[in-house]
């Protein structure tokens, strides 16, 4: 049976968080996973919606020590968690927020007394004073073992919203998690106890976030900070808090933002960004304007990330250790390295080598018109990439008969810009074919907390915004 650490941390003291302006060492925290594994409930399942990234992850934590499981559904809504429960019966929701209102029988993420980590503490110091014993011989006595894990023990489940509405379950177990991570330090080149600070804009809760917020700093060695902000001086803030080097996991919308804000940001060593492909213009402003190379993640809830590339150095992903992919069934499936079961991917793959490959987009957002083919990631790309828009998409309406022609209409903030300016931008961009029609101006779009923009809400807003019969939208 193969056993792994629960964190790669070395020593008793090292700093393991950064949490509200102040360093947590590795001691403490075993503490406080000691302390609230003592606290769970019976239930085998655990919905984990803790705010706060430290408690999260001390919440993930307790759970895998006392052999629990912690379910990552994409959100939280009352049918969501009812689901959840249909799934799991004794399903249970450790939160930090005094007014969750989430219908499960509840744990309150526990304050912890003064803990015997801090009385530990004193008392070594004071056997040390009397010459008792050597340091290294009080770490080695006093250090609380790290629990190890079996590799092949069920952490996580993982929900992606399936075509019928019942959430699909998808099964991480510890070795794979592990694996996952420790490629991904290797790939960014993070020495292990190298004291990166990973500040997440994220919540730990979606799998980027669990990955790259989380499970990457706890087992590398490195440090993550508890704070989960949004808006762009909220990160500034979060960003000047940490002494040490800073690492900052975002997103396209996040990294647009805070590029828009033109804030003063404290020294970065690297920007990480996933959860929707950055053209090339964003990532060279990013890297230019934060002074930090900008390194991308392509995954999935399925399969956790499995490739990264440097955007401003090249349009072509590099394939994670020992994973691969293959055709089949004319789709691209991965397999190997953390994947452990086969997954199908929802992408159109134009594979360059062994090694490495080009995205062509969502394979259900392909679209025919006239003979010509296209995506609407690939027209979103050029929305986007028109100096003055701020945030744009393109959609797909739904197919009224065979014999009508179906439009392409988008949404697009750009404050300072005509109807007429953008189309005469996009002809140079895309065939005529996919302009446009109508073209609606909006103060925002609809996304999510990771900056994903669903397609029934996109649906209303421009429902919202067009008029009956209006075929064009003047501005």
């Amino acid at each position: 049976m193969q056993k792994l650490p629960l964190i790669a941390h070395s020593a008793l003291n090292k700093t393991i968080a950064w949490r509200k302006g102040a360093p947590v060492s590795v001691e403490q925290f075993l503490a406080d996973v000691a302390y609230l594994t003592a606290t769970l409930p019976a239930g085998k399942h655990v919905l984990n919606v803790c705010r706060d990234r430290y408690h999260f992850a001390v919440g993930f934590a307790a759970a895998l020590v006392s052999n629990k499981v912690s379910l990552l559904p994409p959100t939280h809504t009352p049918e969501m968690v009812q689901q959840l429960q249909a799934f799991a019966a004794d399903v249970f929701c450790l939160h930090d927020n005094k007014d969750c209102d989430i219908a499960l029988p509840k744990l309150s993420y526990p304050v912890t007394p003064e803990t015997s980590a801090q009385t530990q503490h004193s008392h070594s110091k004071d056997l040390h004073s009397r010459g008792l014993y050597s340091k290294a011989q009080l770490l080695e006595i006093l250090l609380p073992e790290i629990p190890q894990i079996d590799a092949k023990q069920l952490a996580a489940i993982v929900f992606t919203s399936g075509s019928t509405g019942t959430p699909v379950p998808h099964k991480k177990s510890w070795g794979s998690l592990v694996r996952n991570v420790q490629a991904q330090g290797e790939r960014l080149g993070l020495e292990t106890n190298a004291d990166y600070t990973i500040l997440g804009t994220i919540p730990p809760q979606h799998m980027y976030g669990f990955e790259s917020s989380v499970l990457l700093p706890l087992q590398s060695g490195n440090v993550l900070s508890g704070e989960q902000p949004f808006y762009p001086a909220d990160i500034a803030a979060a960003l000047t808090d940490i002494t040490a080097k800073r690492i900052l996991v975002s997103t396209p919308l996040h990294l647009r933002l805070l590029l828009d804000a033109e804030m003063t940001l404290p020294k970065l060593s690297m920007v990480i960004s996933a959860t929707a492909p950055l053209s090339t213009a964003l990532a060279h402003k990013v890297e230019v304007s934060l002074k930090a190379p900008l390194i991308e993640i392509y995954g999935s809830t399925e399969t956790g990330q499995i490739a990264t590339r440097r955007t401003t150095k090249t349009e072509q992903w590099q394939l994670l250790p020992d994973v691969r992919l293959s055709a089949r069934d004319e789709r691209f499936w991965a397999e190997g390295g953390h994947v452990e079961i086969a997954v199908p991917l929802n992408d159109v793959i134009e594979p360059i080598d062994h090694d490495h490959f080009l995205l062509q987009g969502r394979m259900q957002d392909i679209i025919n018109i006239a003979g010509k083919r296209s995506s609407l990631g690939n027209l979103n790309h050029h929305l986007n990439s028109i100096s003055g828009v701020i945030d744009g998409a393109f959609f797909m309406p739904d197919e009224r008969s065979h014999d009508h022609v179906t439009r392409l209409c988008a949404c697009v903030v750009a404050p300072n810009l005509t109807t007429a300016q953008i189309l005469a931008e996009l002809r140079t961009r895309i065939d005529p074919v996919f302009l446009p029609r109508p073209l609606l101006f909006v103060e925002s779009l609809p996304r999510n907390s990771t900056g994903k923009l669903p397609r029934n809400a996109l649906k209303k807003l421009i429902s919202q915004h067009m008029r009956p019969n209006e075929a064009e939208c003047n501005h």
